[in-house]
């Protein structure tokens, strides 16, 4: 829950002749609350009357905002809990207000509970918490943003497909709602390399989440595919000469390839978001990728143009476990 509560005047609000009142955690008629658009609120309620045998019904004194919920359960004393995650559109204050009723002939009640939720913008985190990863495939083409806001510079054009006429894909980092909507900061595929921007929500499909974490270490000369932080595979590599490095960074993998005339790239190649710092003119700007070889021999060293290497009975292992959308870190 992403809200802070602003104590009002008193923790109970007392009934006729006090007879059904609130009880904490209730919070106190009056209060403040502050939430966030796209994180869950969670309040909870309690109310009794001091007879015995009464039920007590928390409810709705007033219409909920859209969204909300609340959950009732009569008793004495009556628990209820009000379940809402405010959007874009509902960024603002809203009056809430609820009502305690006994069910003994006169319905006591209680005074009416008000509370004043004041929404602002909120931003999500949406990749590296819990070692899970989202990431999505692009719906259609769009203007990458330098901050969520149309009026931002451009920093980049999103394609559907990748330079090798594969769907092209992002991995996600944050979501930001606001007035304007709901904006995504993605990793983008250029240079300089750890590049980010912002592009809309709807301009990506469904957002889908991986617990796989590539790690390729280039003085170790070895590659790790960790699942929620374990590692369950590991071989080593071959990685760029000095003067044609691996560049270092946060990246993810784009794509699988398979059958190659050119036995230099092996069984199995994967694209990545990786960009040579120095060779920007090869084909499709000098994307680095992951691939088998046909000198194994060279493997462990310093070998490539960048790429990294991998011995074919490995990389076809590798393929067997990794999928597209995994993050990608070279250290």
């Amino acid at each position: 829950m992403f809200a802070m509560v602003l104590l009002g005047p008193s923790n109970v609000a007392n009934g006729d002749g006090g007879a059904v009142a609130w009880l904490p955690p209730s919070p106190p008629s009056g209060s403040s609350i502050v939430a966030t658009a796209g994180s869950k609120l969670t309040l909870q309620l309690a109310a009794s009357s001091v007879i015995p045998g009464n039920l007590v019904q928390i409810r709705p004194a007033t219409r909920l905002p859209r969204g909300a919920k609340l959950s009732s359960i009569p008793g004495n004393p009556a628990r209820a809990v009000l379940r809402w995650t405010p959007q874009g559109r509902q960024i603002g204050d809203h009056a809430l207000r609820f009502t305690a009723v006994d069910n003994s002939p006169s319905r006591l009640t209680a005074q009416a509970l008000t509370l004043a939720v004041r929404v602002g913008p909120g931003t999500v985190a949406l990749s590296g918490a819990g070692n899970v990863s989202r990431w999505a495939f692009v719906r259609r083409r769009t203007t990458v943003r330098s901050a969520p806001r149309v009026s931002a510079h451009a920093k980049a054009r999103l394609s559907l497909w990748t330079p090798e006429n594969y769907p092209n894909l992002v991995t996600t980092l944050r979501e930001r709602i606001d007035r304007n909507g709901v904006w995504v900061q993605i990793r983008l595929a250029i240079l300089p390399n750890n590049s980010t921007g912002w592009v809309r929500l709807g301009a990506l499909g469904p957002l889908r989440a991986t617990s796989d974490h590539l790690v390729v270490d280039r003085a170790a000369t070895k590659a790790t595919l960790f699942r929620k932080g374990t590692p369950i595979f590991s071989t080593r590599v071959g990685v760029g000469k000095p003067f044609w490095p691996t560049p270092r960074g946060e990246f993810f993998v784009t794509e699988t390839m398979r059958g190659f005339h050119n036995p230099a790239y092996g069984p199995v190649a994967f694209g990545t978001s990786a960009r040579s710092p120095v060779l920007t003119d090869w084909p499709g700007g000098g994307f680095i990728g992951i691939h088998g070889t046909d000198a194994p021999r060279l493997i462990p060293g310093h070998i490539s143009h960048g790429c990294v290497r991998i011995r074919n009975a490995a990389i076809l292992r590798l393929a067997r476990i990794m999928r597209v959308g995994t993050p990608l870190t070279v250290r």
